[in-house]
């Protein structure tokens, strides 16, 4: 509710709810400058570049501005190019728009990212009793 307005709740929002509800998803740098460093994606949306108003702001002169969108749909992360000068990459192959699994490598100018993806465990119980 930004604007002070409401708006409907979709089923595509119900169903990304859902995702980080029962997964945990991570990008860990595996090579480059920042290697090491790992971002967590616990929101719908990242924007992976060498500007300063990217969600993951890489020092990469190799990397576009807004390099790369990491999305979430209804069944898990997503990359999306930005049109970027140098290409999006994943397992080798340049792409413009993929779906993420987990160990997928990702290349954006010098840097190699690795998406990990695991089920959460259950918390807590349910209660059986037909009342909510």
């Amino acid at each position: 509710m930004k604007d002070g307005h409401t708006r409907p709740i979709t089923r595509s929002d119900v169903n990304s709810a859902m995702f980080l509800a029962r997964h945990r998803s991570t990008l860990v740098i595996v090579e480059g400058p920042a290697a090491g460093s790992e971002y967590p994606l616990t929101s719908d949306c990242y924007v992976i570049g060498r500007g300063d108003d990217a969600d993951i702001t890489l020092q990469d002169e190799a990397m576009s501005g807004n390099h790369a969108r990491i999305e979430l749909g209804n069944d898990g992360f997503k990359i999306r190019d930005m049109r970027s000068t140098n290409g999006t990459f994943v397992n080798g192959s340049r792409v413009e728009f993929s779906d993420l699994k987990h160990g997928d490598k990702i290349a954006l100018g010098e840097h190699t990212l690795q998406y990990l993806q695991e089920t959460k465990e259950r918390t807590g119980s349910y209660d059986l009793s037909g009342e909510f």
